[in-house]
């Protein structure tokens, strides 16, 4: 084991450096930057996997401890599944030629790792807007007009949750004199932790602060959504099991969070819109479990974060392969895709299933753990909120989503197909196989989930199996019946994005309506008396210049002018004439002193 720790963050900024300084034509070898994208997760596996829990990079500024490398076993395991899908995503997306792409990448990853070793809440909030900034850019590349404004809208309210996140940093320093980032116990929550939970609830899109996923992760690039998926979201569970577990407003926040989102993709028709809403609701299953507090849902919560980032990657970058091959993501235009892009399905199949708990794959592992920590604990409704939000999960993207994708009535696709680079094949199989074998052997996951719990959870009983079953039985069932209620139309839905457009357009006819009022006073009062005054200040001005200035001025060249003229005549070039003027002179000069003196 290393005694050192080489911060993984280090790695990916290093590439956001180095990239633009390769030469153009080095750099359209696919070989060598798909190399280059692989040093820096690769880097990253192997410092975390070999790296001794401890304190590392202990930083003095302006007199206060900035630590970048609080290394336990919750740090270690994000950043581990952090790495991972970083090297899948490198993978998907190295047929990309665009620089921008892995600079935005490496420096979003780069930010989701220093948030997840700090030590701190001000180094927190430095790796907190360096992934905000980054994640922007990375929607931006996809360099489409909707990009370029789901990017604006996305960087507003990340900055709001920054805000709210220095707000009460600075105000618990002026508090306590101290940015120390541990648990925080919600009995004694001040204000100031209210404002850090309200800006991590942001990038964990808690309702109803969520808009900002659903209307930007489907316009991201096709390679970058796979870290969109990731980071953001799965960041913000870290914190908040770091600071705030056990925090009832979380519980119910979640269970919210995982039924709502369900709720939506049920009636959305765009393939990555589906999936963003489900990152809201299985983002829910985690806020739920770090809220109930107790180790076994802190263990689901974490162990379901993990699962989480592989499959919905996966789902990410299956959705991404059939828009990269046929230009769209709408379900009410695809279908028939089956018999197209076969490996597609089959990897999209792993994931969907992954995502709806199926025994054998690993949302199976994970999912049970945090309802059946919910029941332990008491907290019937809760769990039953979280079993509902499941049976929609398997509708929605179990059924829904690849039915009309790949099968939907139709032989076959009419459409143009492109072909798959083989990079993004070779992505989607390693985390799909990933799925599959944490899904068969739990320890896989389990030795790594960083609370004791009272007792061993074993997925694999007989009950659990049967329950499992018997959810995604009755949920194809459900599907069956609404099979026409569900059919994909074309056209956008809209939740708390009404709200957040009624506001705008209030705030708006607010302030511009007296705005506008005085404007048009202004303009007719400049129209009928400003103007006239100014025409005759113009007019003074021209009087002015004629009379005063031009007549010092032309005055001034007119003597001059007649002295040149007088001093032209009197040059004869005579030398008599000279010297008769010189005698005048010397006369009159010898005359003035005789008078005078």
């Amino acid at each position: 084991m290393a005694t050192s720790f080489l911060h993984p963050s280090i790695a990916f900024l290093t590439l956001a450096a180095l990239v633009p300084l390769v030469p153009s034509e080095v750099w359209k070898v696919k070989a060598f930057r798909g190399a280059l994208a692989l040093v820096a997760p690769l880097i990253a596996l192997y410092g975390i996997f070999t790296v001794e829990p401890g304190t590392y990079g202990l930083l003095h500024y302006l007199d206060q401890p900035l630590v970048f490398g609080r290394v336990d076993k919750l740090s270690i395991v994000f950043g581990q599944v952090f790495a991972v899908i970083a090297t899948i995503g490198a993978i998907y997306g190295m047929h990309v030629e665009d620089k921008g792409h892995y600079v935005c990448g490496a420096l979003y990853v780069a930010g989701g790792f220093g948030c997840v070793f700090a030590g701190d809440l001000l180094t927190v909030f430095l790796f907190w807007e360096l992934m905000s900034i980054g994640s922007t850019f990375l929607i931006w590349q996809a360099r489409t007009r909707e990009s370029v404004g789901a990017g604006f809208r996305y960087f507003l309210y990340h900055t709001v949750g920054g805000l709210f996140l220095l707000a009460g940093l600075l105000l618990k320093y002026k508090a306590t004199g101290s940015f120390a980032f541990v648990g925080v116990d919600p009995g004694q929550a001040q204000y100031y932790d209210w404002l850090i939970l309200t800006g991590f609830c942001v990038n964990a899109a808690v309702v109803p602060l969520h808009a900002w996923l659903p209307d930007a992760y489907p316009r991201a690039s096709v390679a970058g959504a796979v870290y969109m998926c990731a980071f953001t979201t799965k960041t913000a569970v870290y914190v908040l099991a770091r600071g705030f577990a056990g925090w009832e407003v979380l519980a119910i926040a979640g269970t919210i969070m995982a039924v709502f989102g369900v709720l939506y993709a049920c009636i959305e028709n765009n393939a990555r819109r589906i999936l963003s809403y489900h990152i809201v609701s299985q983002v829910g299953y985690m806020v739920a479990g770090i809220g109930i507090g107790t180790a076994m849902t802190l263990n689901g919560a974490v162990a379901h974060a993990y699962a989480h980032i592989l499959y919905k990657g996966l789902l990410f970058m299956g959705t991404g392969a059939v828009l990269y091959s046929v230009g769209t993501a709408k379900l009410d235009k695809l279908g028939g895709l089956a018999t197209k892009l076969p490996w597609v399905m089959v990897w999209y199949m792993v994931a969907a299933l992954s995502i709806s708990g199926m025994p054998f794959f690993n949302g199976f592992i994970s999912k049970t753990m945090t309802i059946a920590g919910a029941a332990e604990a008491h907290r019937t409704i809760l769990a039953l909120g979280m079993e509902i939000a499941a049976v929609g999960t398997f509708i929605s993207v179990g059924i829904k989503l690849p039915y009309f994708a790949f099968w939907g009535g139709k032989k076959e696709y009419k459409g143009e197909v492109k072909p798959l680079p083989v990079n993004m094949y070779i992505g989607m199989a390693i985390c799909g196989l990933l799925c599959i074998a944490q899904g068969v052997y739990p320890d896989m996951l389990y030795r790594y989930l960083p609370f004791e719990a009272e007792h061993v959870f074993h997925p694999w009983t007989a009950d659990k199996f049967l329950n499992s079953s018997l959810l995604l039985a009755f949920s194809g069932l459900a599907f069956y019946l609404t099979r026409k209620v569900i059919t994909p139309h074309a056209f956008l839905n809209l939740d708390f994005d009404w709200f957040y457009r009624l506001i705008g357009a209030v705030t708006m006819r607010v302030f511009c309506w007296p705005i506008s009022k005085v404007d048009d006073v202004w303009t007719e009062v400049y129209r009928t008396g400003g103007l006239r005054a100014l025409i005759a200040m113009g007019d003074g001005t021209s009087v002015f210049d004629k009379k005063g200035i031009d007549t010092v001025v032309d005055g001034s060249a007119y003597t001059v002018r007649n002295l040149g003229r007088v001093g032209a005549k009197a040059q004869t070039a005579r030398l008599q004439d000279y010297l008769a003027f010189a005698a005048v002179l010397g006369l009159g000069i010898y005359a003035l002193i005789w008078y005078f003196g």
